[in-house]
């Protein structure tokens, strides 16, 4: 009986990774929406998944210890192990999603961001993305925002929500004159593993596509660059979310990575 119950513990334990993969690769690969492998596969039975599963390795291992031989004390560890790490690590993402404000819109010129073509929003509107919402917006005004959750943030604007929580996303000063930096920024997108969906280096513009590993969840950057005053090059960015009302600081975290990115590669000879 016990060697039954640390088999099960441990069949059950080595099931759990595989099913949150397949929740989470089958929205990628359009066998059901993200609703469904997040909110339903992932929230609503994933989370009591992991309960059981936990509860049923740590019967195994009293059940293993009260008396010897140890029957099945190795699988049973197994079975209590993999929850635990599973539980641990969705702690730690609640924890970080609690220090970052719910937004899914980062640029570094709130008042005049990049913005997105016709065919970008053509194709956010082809599957009922996040609106494209003005960064000078109130927070307050915006349905998706109501609520006393919100109302440390309800007096505030959009753009100074990202602003405030993400310090590190400002406008980039080049020196490189705006058609090397628009050539740099072109090639910066292709090395952070984005789609380049359009690029006009006469008009200082770059557009593209990031896509998340397990769930491909799309983000649409716009980059634009400019002449500077010193007749080097300012460059701007957005990158925005097409579901989910918080990102969890990936917008932010994207544009610092491509910025320090393109620094590097515009001050290349």
């Amino acid at each position: 009986m016990r060697l039954m119950l640390a088999r099960a513990s441990m069949a059950l334990s080595l099931f759990l990774p595989v099913y949150f993969m397949v929740a989470a690769l089958g929205v990628k690969f359009g066998l059901w929406p993200w609703q469904v492998g997040l909110l339903k596969m992932i929230v609503q039975l994933g989370l009591p998944l992991i309960g059981i599963t936990l509860i049923l390795g740590l019967v195994a291992l009293v059940a293993s210890l009260v008396r010897k031989p140890r029957t099945g004390l190795k699988m049973a560890l197994v079975g209590l192990l993999v929850p635990v790490l599973a539980l641990g690590f969705l702690v730690s993402v609640q924890r970080k999603s609690a220090g970052i404000p719910p937004i899914h819109d980062v640029a570094t010129n709130i008042v005049d961001p990049p913005v997105f073509s016709a065919a970008v929003m053509s194709a956010r509107q082809a599957v009922q993305a996040n609106p494209v919402e003005a960064l000078t917006t109130p927070m307050g005004s915006l349905k998706a925002y109501s609520g006393p959750a919100f109302a440390g943030i309800a007096g505030k604007t959009l753009g100074q929500v990202g602003h405030d929580a993400y310090p590190a996303v400002r406008p980039l000063t080049l020196a490189a004159t705006p058609a090397k930096a628009a050539a740099a920024a072109e090639a910066e997108a292709r090395a952070q593993g984005w789609t380049v969906v359009g690029a006009d280096p006469a008009a200082g513009i770059v557009e593209a596509t990031a896509e998340t590993f397990w769930f491909g969840f799309k983000d649409d950057v716009a980059v634009r660059i400019r002449p500077s005053a010193t007749g080097g090059s300012v460059v701007d960015v957005r990158s925005t979310s097409r579901v989910g009302l918080s990102d969890i600081g990936a917008n932010a975290k994207r544009i610092e990575a491509f910025l320090a990115g393109l620094k590097v590669r515009a001050a290349a000879p």
